[in-house]
């Protein structure tokens, strides 16, 4: 079981493997199967067809429960430093982000790749996805380095985040203004008590007007401060979706 504060990185990882995977999964099944074994060539056409028309229609969600599987289980053989990776764990601990530089170096690879169970390499086998075990690196090193770009990216230039809707109400076609998530009046408090690192501190969501003075109703400055500090926090708030569900209905009629 992963602990929920890992959760993010974990999805992150799902997300860089899914790519290569499903990518892999779709080419492999749409080409002309290779029999794994000299007897199956005496097996016949109709059987032959069948098993790759098989192959070719697994449902949407047998493949997605496999990405899931496949992730999780490299998951949680990580080490410790890799499965807690961010870019403030790199901006505190330059050791960590000698480690984990760009590309990775062959003994970091290494401490990786020993720790992965034999059963990824045994499930790829059985998805067809190798011709054999010691293929397994040569699939998963950029999928490892990917994963290791994307957690200790620097954040983004706030302003430059700007979305064309509303991230509340979803409305597209209504000024925009611009929320902090963190209140100012409590940045020196959010670092004191240790709420948040210094760099999280100027991150803004971009509200409608009618959002955005809602969402300052809702809750004080130290509550979004400490509570509410992202866009999918306020909408873990049943009255913030409610909300959201009514006025993203609201149209001004043309004059």
């Amino acid at each position: 079981m992963i602990p929920a504060d890992l959760q993010g990185n974990r999805e992150l990882f799902r997300d860089c493997l899914s790519g290569p995977l499903l990518q892999k999964l779709v080419v492999d099944h749409t080409s002309p199967g290779k029999p794994k074994h000299k007897r199956q060539k005496r097996a016949s056409k109709n059987v032959e067809h069948e098993s790759e028309s098989t192959a070719n229609e697994r449902p949407a969600e047998e493949l997605a429960e496999f990405v899931e599987y496949v992730a999780t289980d490299l998951f949680s053989s990580f080490p410790n430093d890799l499965q807690t990776l961010s870019y403030s764990k790199t901006q505190n601990d330059p050791r960590i982000g000698e480690r984990f530089s760009d590309p990775l170096s062959s003994a970091v690879i290494d401490q990786i790749l020993v720790t992965v169970s034999p059963s990824i390499a045994e499930s790829f086998e059985a998805y067809n996805l190798l011709d054999s075990q010691a293929d397994l690196p040569r699939f998963l090193i950029p999928v490892f380095q990917e994963y290791v770009n994307v957690a200790t990216a620097a954040p983004p230039v706030w302003s430059n985040t700007r979305v064309s809707a509303c991230e509340i109400c979803e409305r597209d076609w209504i000024p925009l203004t611009y929320h902090h998530l963190i209140p100012k009046q409590i940045h020196a408090k959010a670092i004191k008590r240790g709420w948040h690192e210094e760099w999280r501190l100027n991150s803004v969501a971009w509200l409608c007007r009618a959002c955005h003075s809602f969402v300052h109703r809702i809750a004080s400055n130290q509550e979004l401060a400490k509570d509410y500090w992202s866009v999918d926090r306020l909408m873990e708030r049943e009255d913030v979706v409610a909300w959201a569900n009514w006025v993203g209905r609201v149209r001004w009629k043309a004059r």
